[in-house]
């Protein structure tokens, strides 16, 4: 895991600048890699590349970057290839010859062989540039699901590159806020634009998107931008038993566990309690069970003890369970206030709720016990129908087939104690879905179009495209929507953020993309059955979870309690200050002052005062 950057000239740069640039670019990325540095630039003074390293594989200098393969390709890259054992091997018979363990010698000789096919190959997170002498292009990739970050600046003569935003800024790339997106983050809580995904919350810096790959030829200075990879969320008429179906779920679930534990640094993982984090731990233990040598597992959580949705008790069924070591830590107010700036810093843009300052304090816990590598469930939900948002959607996807199934799935979710609302605009909603959609974007329109304190003339650069709404017909359609499109990927920012705040790795085993696409390729009754979310990852774990934790009813979405942090004094005062600001910016009315304090629960619609802090912060930052 590391911070990469790069800058990519037309012409040869001014002696010393370029070097003088890219050292200023990865000085601001110490912390995804504080443990080696290196540079190159080409003889020509047209491209130059920086790395940061966090040692991971191949603890040895003889895997630093950028690393060089053949007299021809210069990498820099950010990252994990988890199979690259049997890549190396597959590659070794090929006639390939490797001088390091590392898995980014692996990337090398697979581009080598593969060219962009290579990345069909992989299983892993990652963003990564390779430059090709021969051919004078750089080719830059990002892995499926968007796990690793990549953005980008470019102009007529220029074309930069790094892991983080803060990186291009101190290349002296411009910091002027994207009015559009920061209008719809204020309104509608929205950190991405639907229509483009590109976009953020700074103009003329780009991201480049999950599953693309990126070409740019020195000759003519052409960018190309293409897609690799993508679900396949239409074939869902897999015809399996439900045995051979929890078989393979358990299968690839298990192996990606396995590859996820590849490492030459002491391993770890987040516990929350919930059902997702216990599988892995529960995984874990028995992967490692007949290893002598492995210690007990080190596990991390956050409690807030009094708390409604605290999740203490499950987490010491686990303990009692398995043989694992649990640490805890119980972030409060005053803490937040503390770090509130530091880790405004870390995101670079917007978030939704003080839930990842509970993660970031999880992943500080990490690194104060010496573990650096984390595994962590996130991605179950979206791909496991894992909220009770997901019920209308799989009810109105059986209604249109048949009213009975639909009455039967209900009153079975009914019975878990799951009274969703239901009613007439469900029922069109499954008939006439398109409109759904369309009725959903203008009550998103309406909502940003009438908010009483925000200024009409900044209202003016609305974005209408950014909250359009996809046409689900089936469970998968929102499903994929989340996966892919609005949900997960700001998911991933928050958890990639986080961890390198602290130079940890955070690795996910549940978006490893062959078990993604089994779980869309099934059908939706795996997913949601006789009321249970997640049916496949239940009736897998069945026989190794503790029931309490197996079988619960309720979902909490890693909650901490910010309610009770919004009212704190000090955090009062931070919010106050940041409606003056924003006032003082000509973005909200003069009236919000007198308007009393909103505080919410992390995921409660109307979170307004949040949104105020952060785009407050954003604003002192430009």
């Amino acid at each position: 895991m590391c911070g990469i950057a790069g800058i990519i000239s037309r012409h040869s740069a001014v002696a010393g600048k370029m070097g003088a640039d890219l050292r200023a670019m990865t000085d601001v990325l110490v912390h995804r890699g504080p443990e080696g540095e290196g540079f190159w630039i080409n003889d020509n003074g047209n491209v130059g590349l920086g790395h940061r390293r966090l040692k991971i594989i191949d603890l040895s200098n003889s895997a630093a970057q950028p690393m060089h393969y053949g007299d021809r390709y210069t990498i820099i890259y950010n990252g994990e290839i988890y199979n690259y054992p049997e890549l190396k091997k597959e590659l070794t018979s090929k006639n390939y010859i490797f001088k390091t363990e590392s898995d980014t010698e692996v990337i090398l000789a697979a581009y080598a062989h593969w060219k962009e096919e290579c990345l069909s190959h992989f299983d892993g997170m990652f963003s990564f540039a390779i430059w090709d002498k021969a051919d004078q292009v750089l080719f830059c990739a990002r892995d499926r699901f968007g796990e690793k970050p990549f953005y980008f600046f470019a102009e007529d003569d220029a074309f930069l590159f790094a892991s983080e935003m803060k990186a291009l800024w101190a290349a002296g790339v411009p910091r002027k806020i994207q009015k559009a997106q920061l209008l719809n983050y204020i309104a509608l809580g929205l950190v991405q634009n639907v229509a483009r995904p590109d976009l953020t919350f700074f103009e003329g810096i780009y991201s480049l998107q999950p599953g693309h790959f990126l070409k740019l030829r020195l000759q003519d200075f052409d960018i190309q931008i293409k897609n690799y990879w993508d679900i396949d969320k239409e074939t869902t008429d897999l015809v399996i038993s439900e045995r051979d179906a929890i078989d393979k779920f358990s299968f690839l679930l298990n192996r990606s566990v396995q590859r996820r534990l590849r490492s030459d640094v002491t391993l770890g993982t987040s516990l929350s309690g919930g059902l997702d984090s216990s599988s892995i731990v529960s995984l874990i233990c028995s992967i490692k069970k007949n290893e002598a040598a492995f210690p007990a597992l080190q596990t991390f959580s956050a409690i807030f003890p009094g708390f409604e949705k605290d999740e203490s008790r499950y987490i010491k069924e686990m303990v009692e369970k398995f043989p694992i070591q649990n640490r805890q830590t119980t972030p409060v107010a005053d803490e937040l206030v503390r770090d509130f700036d530091q880790l405004m810093y870390y995101q670079e843009e917007p978030f939704q709720s003080f839930s990842i300052y509970a993660q970031y304090r999880v992943y500080e816990l990490a690194k104060q016990r010496g573990v650096k590598v984390i595994l962590d469930g996130q991605g179950a939900d979206e791909i496991l129908a894992g909220y009770p948002k997901y019920y209308p959607w799989y009810w109105q996807e059986l209604y249109r087939k048949n009213m009975a199934s639909a009455t039967a799935a209900r009153h079975a979710a009914m019975n878990l104690d799951n009274g969703i609302p239901w009613g007439v605009k469900n029922k069109l909603a499954a008939y006439l879905p398109a409109l759904a959609a369309r009725q959903l974007e203008k009550k998103a329109h309406r909502q940003l179009r009438d908010h009483p304190f925000i200024e009409n003339f900044f209202k003016s650069d609305l974005d209408r495209l950014a909250f359009s709404k996809p046409v689900v017909r089936k469970l998968n359609d929102i499903l994929y929507f989340h996966t892919s499109q609005l949900g997960l990927q700001e998911l991933l920012r928050y958890a990639d953020r986080n961890s390198m705040a602290h130079s940890r790795e955070v690795r996910l085993p549940f978006l490893e993309h062959e078990l993604v696409q089994f779980l869309f390729s099934l059908p939706s009754h795996f997913k949601i059955k006789d009321g249970w979310l997640k049916w496949i990852l239940r009736s897998s774990m069945h026989q190794q979870l503790p029931a309490q934790i197996l079988w619960r009813k309720d979902k909490v979405g890693f909650e901490p309690p910010q309610i009770k942090w919004m009212q704190d004094k000090k955090m009062t005062g931070k919010i106050m200050e940041s409606r003056r600001i924003l006032v003082r910016e000509n973005i909200l009315k003069p009236v919000i002052m007198r308007e009393p304090l909103q505080a919410k629960a992390a995921h409660e619609n109307g979170n307004d005062d949040f949104r105020y802090l952060c785009a407050a912060s954003l604003i002192q930052t430009v």
